[in-house]
């Protein structure tokens, strides 16, 4: 159905199964766009428009999809089959499929823990661990891959700080990770479906055990914190085990691969831009901007989506109460009536903070602040450290549609700086 959708044409068809869009989404973007700035495919919309794209996240009138709800009936019933009733980042209570007054209760108790002073700490063992990680490289004189050594390894140690992961279980929580990283997908085939809830699964499991030993001895971890603040009413009633996973489930999904993407895509873009790390050695102060850049032009995630509350009309197009609409992200962040020249990589771009690639509205990303620093901090450490890196081999791309990034990265170091401090 797909294969023959892609030969059609269909907008639906070609983003889920066309291998042009799947390794290059910037000129089907552009495709879609010239079309207008909303399009209707086989069974939904479609914006790549940054100005809808933007208005939809901020709309009462639409609200979150959740996994399975926009389907049609016969396929709603193998979804609903397939269910296994546990944790899923598109399932309530999961913070990416509720709206108030549930959404309004997770976000304040999270907020009332995850404040300024919590990430400027974690920001800090970001820079302790960037600096471990690549003193365990300095005597690589080969190739080695950047994602596996160095990308995954630095958000899943942020990870382990949120939720006192254990040392012993860290390797553990990555595997969880990489197996649930197709969970936002459209599309699985019934492999990936099975690794994916291989995936939730485990780390359910895991994660109920942890949590029933947090409450009997809590840590200085943030999720101790969130536990604490929720028996002491900080949102109202205090948040059930589930609510709890839920949470707990949404930082890995959210905080683990978006920011190994950010790191891959980085370390990827600037390594075929050494006029750019030049700049970026002369005037360290570029980074912040660097990696706004860096999540505009390769967003790590491409789309997202609403549905419709009630009947209405978006950029004149009627919309039927129920319908859903696709957000492609990564169109809108390379819109050209926002982003003059939007497909130029350009670290000093004055709007580059502009993008949607977090999101906007009441769902703007809880941990926004934090995968900034984690982007600063580890590309920043990463080209100071080794500033002669070249890349050493193609890479491969993750098999991933929502989420966009490098599975494998060969690069090859160069001689090591000394790191600042030692």
């Amino acid at each position: 159905m797909s294969v023959v959708g892609v030969r059609r044409g269909d907008v639906q068809a070609r983003l889920i199964a066309d291998p042009q869009v799947r390794a290059d989404p910037a000129p089907f973007a552009d495709e879609m766009r010239a079309k207008g700035p909303v399009i209707r495919g086989r069974a939904l919309l479609m914006t790549f428009d940054y100005g809808v794209a933007a208005d939809l996240l901020r709309s009462d009138d639409f609200r979150v999809s959740r996994l399975g709800g926009n389907l049609p009936r016969p396929l709603r019933w193998i979804a609903d089959k397939t269910d296994t009733g546990g944790l899923h980042p598109l399932l309530p209570p999961s913070l990416l499929a509720v709206e108030p007054p549930d959404h309004t209760r997770y976000r304040k108790l999270v907020s009332s823990v995850f404040t300024t002073r919590a990430v400027a700490r974690l920001r800090e063992r970001v820079q302790q661990t960037a600096n471990e990680l690549l003193d365990a490289m300095e005597s690589d004189d080969g190739v080695v891959d950047i994602v596996d050594r160095y990308c995954a390894q630095l958000p899943v140690a942020v990870i382990s700080d949120i939720l006192g992961v254990p040392d012993a279980d860290r390797s553990q929580i990555l595997r969880f990770g990489e197996l649930g990283a197709p969970s936002l997908d459209i599309g699985l085939s019934w492999r990936q479906y099975r690794k994916v809830n291989e995936g939730i699964a485990g780390f359910e499991d895991w994660l109920t055990r942890h949590l029933r030993q947090l409450r009997r001895t809590p840590g200085d971890d943030l999720l101790s914190q969130i536990i604490a603040a929720s028996d002491a009413g900080a949102a109202g009633e205090p948040l059930t085990d589930p609510e709890l996973r839920a949470l707990a489930g949404l930082v890995l999904a959210a905080g683990f691969e978006t920011t190994v993407n950010l790191l891959g895509n980085g370390i990827r873009m600037l390594l075929g831009r050494p006029d750019h790390l030049h700049t970026l050695s002369a005037r360290p102060e570029l980074w912040p901007n660097a990696v706004e850049e860096i999540l505009r032009l390769d967003s790590p995630v491409l789309m997202s989506a609403r549905v419709a509350r009630i009947d209405t009309e978006v950029a004149g197009m009627p919309v039927q109460a129920g319908e859903l609409v696709i957000l492609h992200l990564a169109g809108a962040n390379r819109d050209p009536a926002v982003f003059t020249d939007p497909h130029r990589f350009d670290i000093e771009r004055e709007n580059a903070g502009r993008h949607l690639s977090f999101s906007g509205g009441r769902h703007f990303c809880l941990g926004a602040a934090l995968a900034r620093a984690e982007g600063q901090v580890g590309l920043q450490t990463f080209f100071d450290r080794f500033p002669d890196a070249r890349a050493a081999g193609a890479g491969s791309r993750r098999d991933t549609r929502i989420l966009r990034g490098w599975s494998t990265l060969p690069i090859t170091l160069g001689k090591a700086r000394t790191a600042v401090g030692s």
